[in-house]
């Protein structure tokens, strides 16, 4: 704690003991806040991270890698998670199971391309920005595009040829593509050969393929891709499938804090004050260990009415809860009267929905507040509109998200986000040297 506590004893030597600051100790306030977060020295101390030791970015940066944790203090809630695992049996139940076994069109591929065409591409899907129906498009024109040979010579030409070269992550891209494809040259098999090298045993594999350093599969991807491969019968008769976790993002993330399955000490901080993403990282796997929980309660509990892993859970919480729930997606709106208000699901509606209902056309009206369904007794208006609940059964449909009642005072926490070390606005180009002036992070 010592650089913190020099920070704390600049800023109080600053101020003093005046009540208001003077513009000359207001100087000296500022200069120490920006010191200390975002600015360097010579002989600083470096740290190592994706590989190679990197200079310290601040000596914040130093605080933080050394105290995140115990500031954060992050702890898993066994009462919520409990709380969560009946609402998702729940689910469950009401849908035959089919809420966590989400499956997309494979587009006609045989298994051995499925995984081929899934497993040279996983690493390279960042935020959802590679749709499967596009990839095998590609493959079925020309298949030695994913050739593993022909991608570790030449890895820049499959990354233009599946159309990924102007996305974001770039600096990345080429490097993982060879990286994932010598994996498979050195194990001597194709990507579906892998489960049997690994005596089918797809925990193994999973560890295997995120020892792999710098071939972009860390637990999040690798965790989706062997969930994938399973779900979708490429890989039949494994064993291990339930060790496989949730794959954490923001989504699951944000669900996680919200439900209160994992809890801490204060809210999280700034993604810039996350230098490195050392919080995130935290976080990422205490999310994991909070998903495994739940579904090891929900398992205890209703052994016949429960999912195999718990990675079968990402279905439901990141799609249906993450993605449609548990956003601002219901409107209150003011008829241009003044007379009423009314809830509705579309923030593009310019119409009175009241005075329409009762005969009298043309009357404008206009958006006053947005919110979370869960936060008005009318949210049913906006959850019957969503994409999933529009494609129930009339028997199954939903009116509310399954956690509203867990959530309560927590259902406006944000999960963190990620600044990338790398890259044209990451971590290591955005240093500052201390009374050097400028630098630092751009938009």
């Amino acid at each position: 704690m010592d650089k913190l506590s020099n920070f704390c004893s600049e800023i109080k030597a600053a101020i003093g003991e005046a009540e208001s600051l003077s513009m000359p100790e207001a100087r000296k306030v500022v200069k120490s806040i920006n010191d200390f977060l975002y600015t360097n020295y010579p002989g600083i101390g470096s740290t190592l991270e994706l590989g190679e030791y990197r200079e310290y970015f601040s000596d914040f940066h130093k605080f933080w890698e050394a105290h995140h944790k115990e500031i954060l203090d992050c702890k898993i809630d066994d009462e919520k998670c409990e709380q969560v695992a009946d609402a998702l049996r729940a689910i469950y139940v009401k849908t035959d199971g089919d809420a966590f076994s989400e499956l997309y069109d494979t587009c006609g591929l045989s298994n051995e391309d499925v995984c081929r065409v899934r497993f040279l591409t996983a690493n390279q899907d960042f935020r959802g920005s590679l749709e499967f129906a596009k990839l095998a498009k590609i493959f079925k024109a020309d298949p030695s595009i994913f050739d593993e040979e022909l991608i570790a010579n030449d890895s820049a030409a499959f990354i233009g040829k599946i159309g990924i070269a102007d996305k974001s992550q770039n600096d990345k891209r080429n490097g993982y593509a060879e990286t994932i494809s010598k994996f498979l040259l050195d194990k001597g098999c194709d990507p579906y050969g892998l489960i049997d090298i690994y005596d089918r045993d797809i925990f193994r594999l999973r560890e295997a393929i995120i020892a792999c350093d710098g071939a972009g599969y860390g637990n999040k991807k690798t965790d989706m891709f062997l969930r994938d491969m399973v779900v979708l019968g490429v890989w039949e008769d494994v064993i291990g499938f339930d060790k496989i976790d949730v794959a954490s993002d923001v989504n699951t993330i944000k669900v996680a804090l919200r439900t209160g399955i994992i809890k801490t000490e204060i809210p999280l901080v700034s993604s810039f004050l996350d230098i490195f993403c050392y919080q995130y990282s935290y976080i990422e796997s205490m999310n994991a260990g909070a998903w495994r929980r739940v579904w090891e309660i929900w398992n205890e509990k209703y052994p016949a009415e429960c999912i195999e892993s718990p990675c079968l859970i990402d279905y439901f919480v990141y799609n249906v809860i993450g993605k449609q729930f548990c956003k601002e997606i219901l409107y209150q709106f003011e008829c241009e009267t003044n007379e009423h208000t009314f809830m509705w699901h579309s923030g593009r509606n310019r119409t009175c929905q009241v005075c329409l209902k009762n005969g009298i056309k043309k009357v404008k009206a206009q958006p006053i507040a947005r919110m979370m369904p869960c936060s008005s007794e009318e949210g049913y208006i906006a959850i019957y509109e969503t994409p999933y609940v529009l494609s129930l059964p009339k028997e199954q449909k939903i009116s509310e998200c399954p956690f509203k009642e867990v959530c309560q005072e927590n259902r406006y926490l944000q999960p963190p986000k990620s600044i990338s070390i790398l890259g044209a606005t990451g971590w290591t180009t955005a240093y500052a040297r201390k009374d050097e002036g400028g630098g630092g992070l751009m938009a």
